[in-house]
């Protein structure tokens, strides 16, 4: 919101600066982006009078004018503009004038003639963006007066910029009532009085979008002038708030927006066809807007129509076939409540941002519609004439915001703000912001939000309220001091800390992804799962959620290889978004590795990674569980992974992860030069973690017994260490396998498995006896269960 430190003090004037009141308004949660002069810094410009033209006598670009303006009477200017003519009231800059830039005007000589003085344009004195020619003044500017005095050049522009819940404040109303509260003055608003009705003519209006437009307000006006000119005031206060004066019609409808913040629209009567639908647009439904865009609007899409066809998107732009003209005699005038739900999104969505839709998104008061259509009859009847018919007024009562009441209690005051206010201030403050006290006892007061106020409906709004006017400076610091009990703290609870640290310890480095992925690869890791989609997503490649973390890992890692580097190894943490009778967010970690083994360097060679090396990071994971025996791997299936190289994780033999290569299809479809293995986590399957406890070592000697056991190609070696850690008794303190053999000399449908078993006692010296029965168990048990035989 722009406007000029002038016209804020037509409706209220503190005893402040532009700057202090910048700085005041700022402090009250309005924060000021700039102030700036409305004009160049000039002097010894005057308002001149062309009463003399005639050609250059050696060029024919030029002009030689007797300009009336200066105290010693006509003055002789050589001019170069091509709307230098005779009757003109134009900026006239004396011999002596100093324009903007420390530009100083001298008595010159053009082509042999004399010239005394300068006739400026909009540009040169930094009024205003027009450089076409000499700036013509309007006519009864009074020939010889200062031109900063005339216009009141000593002027501000203030440029607020405000969050979306302070929509009240898109207009000089509110923004002065901001002013009048802080300083607690009265805030003179125009007279606006109802216009009588001078014929009967009136436009049918149907609302058929429901929600979306419950209020409509509009009038006739008939016999207007439209090659009127815009009163200087006006178009001045325009051109202070950012907008150029275009004709006097839709001045004074950009006017209105600016004075209450109402946007409101005038249709050329005798174009419209019946009569006003506000409907929702046909898909594919044609409309050409005021800036000749052709735009093809989708059903979604709130338009006003007449009995024909669409004549404006509501609440965004007016189209251009119903435009007023040089030829419009008749007006229609229109000003709506749309709801901002139905505004929001929809103009970003056809590439606009207009003054309209950006107030509408934010929320209009819905109550301003009449006073509105009041004040732009009144001021289109002082500048183009007309006679207006009688205001007519749509509504669905059902469809409109409800009152809404806001109960603030005394006590609430005192421990949210930590100071006491006067109960007198309390109320001055709320009922000058437009609150209306209904009720009030012993606790506190119940007051009606008024309904250009969308952001306030809780006490703890009221609050925020009384804190930014009262001032935030003014609220005393105080150290909170109170008795606070230590929770306590579940050290069993598996955290997400230690998990990252073991991988960071390991070589990973932690990514962050989008929560949303494109539909096309979440497919590709999760075909059988309908992902939901974002309503408006940011793209196309990030329309849905993801049901898994390795997507976004699986992109991290394209970028980095893109970026020439080879080796990677990425991991994530966060949620994954699973659709069903209810969408159930799980954490998750996941983890990606590919290139080589270990860092490039002369002592190691360049074998690259494998599943071993990632099922080694994830085991040094899974660690962390409270009972990590109770974790396995098993041979698994996922439509992303190697069919032959994907394991299962399991916890008491449930899934709580998957592990494995990528799919080969699915490399290439990605453009993976090798091949990338990838896990997944379910956290919240992980269970409790592992406390640390201390257990003493024992002083006596460990005892190590290797077999290499012939069995069955297709047993898990998982097995054969479950079954047999169960046989090998208490003492046994290590299983390893060292070695793994199939080949020369080995029935092919066999294997060679060597075990490595460690014995140890905490309290005695083991003998080999009791060592001969453990290792001897374990064999009888794999002959038994596996029909192993010792090699």
């Amino acid at each position: 919101m722009k406007f000029s430190e002038s016209w804020l003090r037509e409706w209220v004037s503190p005893e402040l600066s532009a700057q202090e009141i910048a700085d005041q308004i700022t402090m009250a949660g309005l924060e000021v982006d700039a102030v700036e002069k409305v004009a160049g810094d000039f002097a010894g410009v005057v308002v001149g009078e062309i009463v003399e033209c005639e050609q250059h006598p050696d060029a024919d670009k030029l002009r030689v004018c007797k300009v009336q303006g200066h105290p010693d009477g006509e003055q002789q200017v050589v001019c170069g503009a091509p709307n230098a003519r005779v009757g003109i009231k134009i900026p006239f800059a004396l011999v002596g004038a100093v324009l903007p830039g420390d530009f100083k005007i001298k008595k010159a000589k053009l082509r042999g003639v004399e010239s005394f003085g300068m006739l400026c344009a909009q540009t040169e004195l930094q009024v205003g963006e027009d450089n076409d020619g000499i700036w013509e003044l309007p006519a009864d500017a009074p020939t010889g007066t200062c031109l900063r005095e005339y216009l009141q050049l000593d002027d501000a522009a203030i440029e607020v910029d405000l969050t979306p819940n302070r929509s009240d404040c898109l207009g000089m109303k509110g923004i002065a009532r901001e002013v009048g509260v802080l300083n607690r003055l009265a805030v003179c608003e125009p007279e606006i009085a109802p216009i009588a009705a001078v014929n009967e003519d009136v436009l049918p209006v149907a609302l058929e979008a429901g929600d979306a437009c419950p209020r409509y307000v509009g009038r006739v006006i008939r016999n207007v002038r439209v090659d009127a000119e815009t009163p200087l005031w006006m178009q001045e206060k325009l051109r202070r708030s950012g907008n150029r004066s275009i004709d006097p019609i839709v001045d004074v409808t950009n006017y209105v927006l600016l004075e209450l913040g109402q946007p409101m629209h005038a249709f050329d009567l005798n174009t419209l066809k019946g009569g006003i639908k506000v409907r929702l647009a046909e898909q594919g439904e044609d409309l050409t807007l005021l800036d000749e865009q052709e735009v093809k609007l989708n059903a979604n899409t709130l338009v006003i129509a007449d009995h024909e066809r669409a004549v404006a998107m509501a609440g965004i732009m007016g189209g251009n076939d119903t435009a007023v003209t040089d030829a419009t005699r008749d007006i229609f005038l229109e000003s709506a409540f749309f709801a901002p739900l139905a505004i929001a999104g929809r103009a970003r969505s056809y590439g606009l941002h207009t003054d309209s839709s950006h107030r509408f998104e934010r929320g209009v008061d819905y109550q301003l519609q009449e006073q509105a259509i009041e004040r732009a009859t009144q001021l289109l009847l002082d500048i183009v004439g007309g006679e207006p018919g009688p205001v007519i007024v749509e509504e669905l009562a059902e469809a409109m915001p409800a009152e809404r009441r806001v109960t603030l209690r005394r006590a609430k005051v005192t421990s949210g703000l930590g100071l006491e206010i006067a109960d007198a201030d309390i109320v001055e403050i709320l009922t000058r912001l437009g609150l209306e006290k209904v009720d009030e006892d012993g606790e506190g007061w119940t007051f009606i939000v008024p309904s250009f106020r969308f952001d306030i409906s809780i006490e703890e709004d009221l609050l925020e309220e009384l804190a930014r006017i009262y001032g935030y400076n003014n609220i005393p610091t105080r150290s909170v001091t109170a008795a606070l009990d230590i929770l306590p703290d579940d050290e069993a609870a598996m955290g997400l800390d230690p998990l990252q640290d073991t991988l960071i310890a390991r070589g990973y480095q932690e990514a962050i992804t989008f929560s949303f992925i494109d539909r096309e690869l979440s497919k590709l890791f999760d075909p059988e799962v309908e992902p939901v989609a974002l309503k408006n997503p940011i793209s196309a490649d990030l329309a849905v959620m993801r049901t898994s973390l390795m997507p976004g890992l699986v992109k991290a890692l394209q970028h980095n290889l893109n970026r020439q580097q080879g080796r990677v190894r990425l991991f994530e943490s966060g949620l994954r978004f699973v659709p069903g009778a209810e969408l159930v967010q799980e954490p998750a970690l996941a983890g990606v590795i590919y290139g080589n083994r270990v860092p490039e360097n002369w002592a190691n060679g360049s074998d690259s990674v494998d599943f071993f090396d990632l099922k080694g990071d994830l085991e040094a994971v899974l660690a962390h569980a409270a009972d990590p025996a109770s974790i396995s791997f098993a041979a698994g299936s996922h439509p992303a992974l190697h069919p032959g190289q994907c394991a299962q994780v399991l916890r008491h033999g449930e899934p709580v992860g998957i592990i494995g290569a990528l799919h080969p299809q699915l490399q290439k479809q990605l453009d993976l030069p090798k091949a990338a293995y990838l896990f997944e986590l379910d956290l919240t399957a992980m269970g409790d973690a592992r406390l640390p406890a201390f257990k003493p070592l024992s002083r006596f000697p460990e005892v190590r017994r290797d077999l290499a056991l012939l069995v069955d190609r297709s047993i898990p070696v998982q097995d054969l260490l479950n079954s047999a850690r169960e046989a090998a008794g208490e003492w046994v303190t290590d299983f390893k396998v060292f070695d793994l053999y199939e080949g020369k000399g080995i029935d092919s449908s066999r294997k060679s498995v060597a075990l490595g078993l460690t014995f140890q006692h905490p309290s005695r010296t083991l003998t080999d006896e009791e060592i001969s029965t453990a290792v001897n168990a374990v064999v009888e048990k794999l002959e038994q269960k596996y029909n192993a035989s010792l090699r």
